[in-house]
């Protein structure tokens, strides 16, 4: 067996292991559980609470679908202005007063973070205070927009049946593919992130594996105390993440899956946008450990640019030990993100462009690593966060936010 037909082979062994012992990662038909009782029966009271920084663009798309929930029980809306300085609270305070508002709005700001805060959750820590003693806490981003009945189907789930419910409902919003860079991009994206915290072995009591989805989490607020409030992870970059670890290690029970009544509305028109958003944590996800940098490159390109490489070159060099396993693992690549492309109206065919993506990805990680070695940190919206150890080193000793499970 030569080189090349080895390294082939251990491509396709790698997503033989990927495609039927991770957790079916691929699948995409996990949605809301079942409800704990029928529509319309009273609910839990629920404080709904947006940070939002800078959010005047897609305020007016957002903020009004929140404003009309249709909810059988005691429900408000928080905006907590971080900080913006395009009129973003001016603007949420005049769709609060629009007749066809059903839910009553709250517009407030917490000031700048202290040390060791990221802005987004220092304002979800003012908004959770000022809520007071609701039993339900609906932590979403300013860019989502929820349909009517998004809130009542999230607590029914919650509260669940015969099951027990949970103690965190996540949902993962549907983002924007209405441009080229978006389609390319953004199902991989969702794609990537399930590989990584399989949606089922995330949602199993006593799994390792814990995540949530930052745009879109029903958190019950006791569960939330228990494990010490937003303050638990003040600093964490990744904090959907960290907030069911937190619940999950609490004996809380979790969930997370597909939307479908949740979804961003903000645009991403540009490579540059998206890169943005992808590198800006992406090396946090990696613990900002170089070996672990180093284990991602060559695993990425193990396993997905290696396939088509490969393939070529065995085709080129008529060595069909080469081609053969190249082509199988493709094919497994392309046939396990094709139910993604589903879920988002794409066509099949987009599938045979994962390996491009994912090289995409890969430099998009490698520029994360850069950026915070240049002490650029995590960079969103004129804020910079430097590395936890970094971050230690200013503030004292705490606890470590960012392990993976």
């Amino acid at each position: 067996m030569t080189v090349l037909s080895l390294i082939a082979c251990v491509s396709l062994l790698a997503w033989l292991w990927l495609t039927f012992c991770q957790g079916d990662f691929w699948r995409t038909d996990l949605r809301l559980p079942p409800r704990g009782a029928d529509e319309g029966t009273p609910r839990p009271s629920v404080a709904i609470v947006v940070p939002a920084r800078d959010e005047a663009e897609v305020l007016p798309e957002s903020l009004p679908s929140l404003l009309a929930q249709r909810y059988a029980g005691d429900a408000r809306v928080i905006l907590v202005d971080d900080g913006s300085t395009d009129g973003t609270g001016d603007l949420a305070r005049e769709l609060g007063g629009r007749p066809d508002a059903l839910l009553p709005l709250t517009v407030t700001s917490p000031g700048e973070p202290p040390a060791g805060w990221t802005g987004k959750l220092w304002a979800l820590r003012h908004g959770v205070e000022i809520a007071g003693d609701v039993e339900y806490l609906l932590l979403t981003d300013a860019d989502i927009a929820h349909t009517p009945d998004s809130l009542d189907a999230l607590v029914a789930s919650a509260e669940g049946g015969s099951d027990g419910g949970y103690d965190l409902v996540s949902q993962m919003a549907r983002l924007s593919v209405r441009t080229r860079w978006e389609q390319l991009i953004v199902p991989a994206f969702v794609y990537f992130f399930a590989q990584l915290y399989p949606f089922r072995w995330s949602n199993k009591p006593g799994s390792r594996t814990a995540a949530a989805a930052g745009g879109c989490t029903l958190v019950r607020r006791e569960a939330l105390a228990r494990v010490g409030g937003v303050a638990a992870i003040r600093g964490a970059v990744i904090d959907d993440v960290n907030l069911a670890r937190l619940v999950k290690r609490g004996g809380g029970r979790t969930w997370l899956g597909l939307a479908d009544r949740v979804d961003s509305v903000r645009p991403y028109p540009e490579l540059a946008q998206l890169w943005r958003m992808v590198s800006r944590s992406a090396y946090a996800q990696l613990r900002h450990n170089v070996l672990l940098l180093i284990g991602t490159v060559l695993g990425l390109t193990l396993v997905y640019l290696v396939p088509p490489v490969l393939l070529l070159t065995g085709l080129v060099l008529a060595t069909p030990g080469v081609a053969a396993p190249a082509f199988a693992a493709w094919l497994l690549m392309a046939a396990t993100f094709r139910p993604m492309l589903a879920y988002y109206g794409r066509p099949a065919w987009e599938a045979l462009l994962l390996p491009f993506t994912a090289a995409l990805y890969l430099l998009m990680t490698v520029d994360s690593a850069v950026q915070h070695w240049r002490g650029r940190g995590a960079a969103w919206k004129g804020r910079t966060y430097p590395a936890p150890d970094r971050q230690q080193s200013r503030n004292g000793r705490r606890p470590d936010l960012s392990r993976n499970p």
